[in-house]
């Protein structure tokens, strides 16, 4: 017999549980004070979570997904990415938006149920809004891809999804034509285990989920999804691999997901808890602020003053959610199509007609 291909699948790691650097770190990660940022939004993010779902206990927003012990995937994807980069999320990738310029209030708003929340003001306006079917904005991804490739674009279009999408049959068709056309896409898959109740092991016999580019004709890499570092480190790679015309990558970013699948599930019906609290000791946060401690650049008074600072940015965006008006009737008629088909024309104004008659919206 003779071997007609084979392939290996490498793993980056660049600092320990214990926040211990393992070796010589990338450049930009050289001088630790400039992760500061870095660990600044995934606190950020964390913190933000909680409140989201404090929230939704109390009946003041909808369901939500938490990225509990995934912040470093999220913020070190992002990270990585430029400005005129696309990001193509799912629904658990708040700290990429957050990092790429949407504001606290807006996501607030589209977990809330308004539309109005994917109409960002300050962030990425290119940037996809979330995507809640599973794998679908996979194939967007490779479609904005193809459309940078055609336009000579220098941009990549970013892709994220988790360990459940990856057995979707959307995700195997988005990589393979994204490899047989050779498109500037990096897909990340933040692999957390879990695919709401079925766990990694029920989903794949693959020993990796990276290896799946392999039949893709596509790179795969495989990153420790709890160190923001490497997480930055592999999608930097992938993203400059893309912009030099190298075609698309996947990245498997390993993690776990510390909290229940959305705020609509209980995990705890599903898995142990003695399983979920020794995954504490792979804190991405606590983590870099170990790093951080030990390098010198980072103190108790400055988490204090930057937790007091996070509590107040995020109570100003509560009260500025709450305090927006609600959207008339018509209004859902208002985020389907660049021109309103004659039909739907129709139906919004009869709508917006009644609506104002009948003196109120609410």
């Amino acid at each position: 017999m003779t071997k007609v291909a084979s392939f290996e699948i490498h793993y980056t790691r660049f600092l320990d549980p214990s926040g211990k650097p393992l070796g010589r770190l990338p450049e930009f990660a050289e001088d630790p004070a400039a992760l500061i940022p870095l660990y600044r939004n995934m606190v950020l993010t964390r913190r933000f979570d909680a409140k989201a779902i404090a929230l939704q206990r109390t009946g003041r927003l909808g369901t939500y997904a938490s990225s509990l012990g995934q912040e470093a995937v999220t913020v070190g994807l992002a990270s990585a990415m430029r400005n005129e980069d696309v990001l193509i999320p799912s629904y658990r990738e708040s700290g990429a938006q957050l990092c790429r310029g949407v504001k606290l209030e807006e996501l607030l708003l589209y977990w809330g149920g308004d539309e109005r929340g994917s109409d960002w003001s300050a962030g990425p306006r290119h940037d996809f809004p979330v995507s809640v079917p599973v794998a679908s904005q996979c194939l967007h991804a490779t479609g904005v891809a193809y459309a940078m490739k055609l336009k000579r674009e220098p941009r990549v279009a970013v892709s994220v999804c988790g360990d459940g999408a990856t057995s979707n049959g959307a995700f195997y068709e988005a990589i393979n034509m994204a490899g047989v056309w050779r498109v500037p896409a990096v897909f990340v898959v933040n692999n957390n285990q879990w695919a709401i109740s079925v766990g990694r092991a029920k989903q794949s016999a693959a020993k990796t989920l990276a290896q799946k580019a392999i039949a893709a004709g596509i790179p795969g890499v495989q990153a420790d999804g709890n160190d923001v570092i490497a997480v930055r480190d592999a999608v930097g790679q992938a993203l400059e691999r893309a912009r030099d015309n190298g075609g698309p990558s996947l990245v498997e970013a390993v993690t776990y997901r510390m909290t229940d699948h959305t705020t609509a599930d209980d995990a705890g019906r599903y898995r142990a808890a003695e399983v979920v609290s020794a995954e504490w000791a792979n804190d991405p946060i606590a983590r870099l602020r170990t790093f951080l401690s030990e390098a010198g650049v980072w103190a108790k008074a400055d988490e204090e003053r930057m937790i007091e600072a996070l509590n107040a940015e995020i109570d100003g965006a509560v009260e500025r959610y709450l305090a927006t008006p609600p959207q008339p009737p018509e209004a859902i008629f208002d985020f389907l199509y660049a021109e309103l088909p004659p039909a739907l024309a129709g139906q919004r104004a009869a709508v917006a007609g009644s609506t104002h008659e009948g003196g109120s919206h609410g």
